[in-house]
């Protein structure tokens, strides 16, 4: 059966990898971007007769969000999958350094963007009976910490636990209506994208590029692979789908020697708006 995927930030980084990975697996998708010139230079790139629809939209909206519901519902009937993946990072700064106007506008997307998503795609699978809501995890969501990214950090935190509050909401709202709804996490690991390259000074990079390169993918090697976890439907409600594994890694880092991987550009890339690239 042929499955209808919303994914929200799917203009660039791992958003748009995950588009073409659906496309690739005969999906239908309708995804998002904050500009109309980002969507359309998405659309573009997919090439022509792919079941794809781009809408403009900006998550910390919630009827904004709702639109989009209603755009996939209108292309393509009722939403099978719905992934909350639009995100934003602040400048690498202490807090107190960091300019509360950019602060709030990444918590707005990195939190409220999700609460948006999780709120309308549950209240509409829950009308449905059935759907699958899944939101992005990123560093932070395990409580890990680094200097200079506690609002990105925090926000993902946050995006965890949400996760798994609405999942016992879920398992709650089954006493009393039956559904199959679920409250599902992705954990794309470390991938190479505008957000994660985003600030590094050349010092930085030079030293943050080693431990990188060992454990970090590209956006084409990932998404395939999370796109098959979704669509194989075979993860419980509140739980995990993760890439790189505490496992992956220790083996990465034991045969780093040997296999001297090399994934991230020798030279930070131009500054870009860091915004909705994960």
């Amino acid at each position: 059966m042929t499955s209808t995927v919303v994914i929200t930030g799917g203009t660039r980084g791992i958003g748009h990898g995950l588009v073409r990975a659906f496309l690739d697996r005969g999906c239908r998708v309708a995804f998002c971007g904050r500009s109309p010139a980002g969507v359309e230079a998405a659309l573009t790139s997919l090439g022509s007769g792919t079941d794809a629809v781009g809408h403009r939209a900006d998550v910390t909206d919630r009827a904004q969000v709702a639109a989009l519901w209603a755009a996939a519902e209108k292309a393509f009937g009722p939403v099978d999958v719905w992934i909350n993946n639009a995100g934003a990072t602040t400048a690498r700064k202490p807090l107190w350094e960091l300019d509360p106007g950019e602060a709030d506008a990444v918590t707005a997307v990195n939190l409220r963007g999700v609460v948006n998503g999780s709120a309308v795609a549950t209240e509409h699978f829950l009308r449905q009976g059935r759907g699958r809501l899944w939101n992005m995890e990123g560093f932070g969501s395990d409580g890990r910490t680094l200097p200079g990214l506690s609002v990105y950090g925090a926000g993902k935190r946050a995006v965890t636990y949400l996760t798994g509050a609405l999942a016992a909401d879920l398992e709650r709202e089954r006493e009393t209506r039956p559904h199959d709804v679920r409250a599902l996490l992705l954990s794309p690991g470390i991938v190479v994208t505008d957000l994660l390259l985003h600030d590094y000074t050349p010092a930085e990079y030079a030293k943050a590029r080693p431990v990188l390169d060992i454990l970090a993918d590209r956006v084409e090697t990932v998404t395939p692979w999370l796109a098959d976890r979704v669509l194989a439907d075979r993860t419980a409600n509140g739980g995990r789908v993760a890439w790189l594994t505490r496992r992956r890694a220790a083996g990465r880092f034991a045969t780093a020697a040997l296999r001297k991987r090399s994934v991230l550009p020798r030279e930070l890339p131009s500054p870009a708006d860091p915004e909705r690239a994960s």
